[in-house]
């Protein structure tokens, strides 16, 4: 009997993490170049005994293996600003911070008081040779090609380091929608980049509302059938109890 609460205990913890991600989606549908995630279960078997089966049987709890992202492109949206730069396909950005480099696809970027590129949140934005991109107080029009290369009027005055991975999937988010990992990055010698543009949040939200749903129905059957369980074993307790005071 307890081995049919364990499993849909089991059940119902994968199911709240579950719902989790899914609400952490619905939060960042407006956040740009944010990737949906999903979680990815598989089952643990266990051998257990009893007096009706002393060799054990295999009994499968539900564990929660991993979260998977969905490195899908996000839609783009025009802005005309400068500094609003788009990755189409592959490719991150290569951010300064503290702790390290850390890697983007959110190009919403602008210019601190030195005239550095840096992001939403002062970090700057390093070029091919590992250094901020600086812009000259007479400097007004900025330019990025598609491959990353930045020119004003002066000329061409750096090259965004654009990198890609083996396996995306090995990055860790690092907050202010940068992600962090120990493995070494790829330089891309030519990108797609368009200025102008952001990347969107890849998140559909009538996708994931339909996931909640089915999610807080599934949730409810494994309560109900949990109630259940629990409402037969109050039955068969007197039951059980007389049979052992009559023998």
């Amino acid at each position: 009997m307890e081995n049919t609460s364990y499993v849909a205990l089991s059940r119902q913890a994968a199911l709240w993490r579950q719902m989790e991600v899914v609400a952490n989606n619905m939060a960042n549908v407006n956040t740009p170049a944010y990737k949906a995630e999903q979680v990815m279960f598989t089952d643990y078997v266990a051998k257990t005994k009893s007096a009706d089966s002393p060799f054990g049987r295999n009994v499968a709890f539900v564990r929660d293996l991993a979260t998977i992202r969905d490195t899908r492109e996000g839609p783009m949206i025009k802005t005309d600003a400068p500094l609003d730069i788009a990755i189409h396909g592959e490719g991150y950005f290569t951010i300064d911070t503290p702790a390290g480099q850390r890697y983007s696809r959110e190009g919403h970027f602008h210019l601190d008081e030195n005239g550095m590129v840096v992001t939403s949140s002062g970090y700057p934005v390093l070029q091919q040779n590992n250094t901020p991109i600086i812009v000259a107080p007479n400097e007004s029009q900025i330019n990025i090609a598609g491959d990353g290369t930045v020119s004003t009027e002066n000329g061409v005055i750096g090259k965004f380091q654009i990198v890609k991975f083996d396996n995306e999937q090995d990055l860790r988010k690092a907050g202010d929608g940068m992600y962090q990992t120990t493995a070494n990055p790829t330089t891309m010698d030519v990108p797609t980049l368009t200025q102008g543009m952001l990347e969107q949040s890849n998140v559909q939200p009538v996708l994931e509302m339909t996931h909640m749903m089915t999610i807080m129905r599934d949730y409810q059957g494994v309560q109900q059938m949990l109630q259940g369980e629990y409402d037969r074993q109050m039955k068969a307790m007197p039951i059980l109890s007389q049979s052992q005071q009559t023998a």
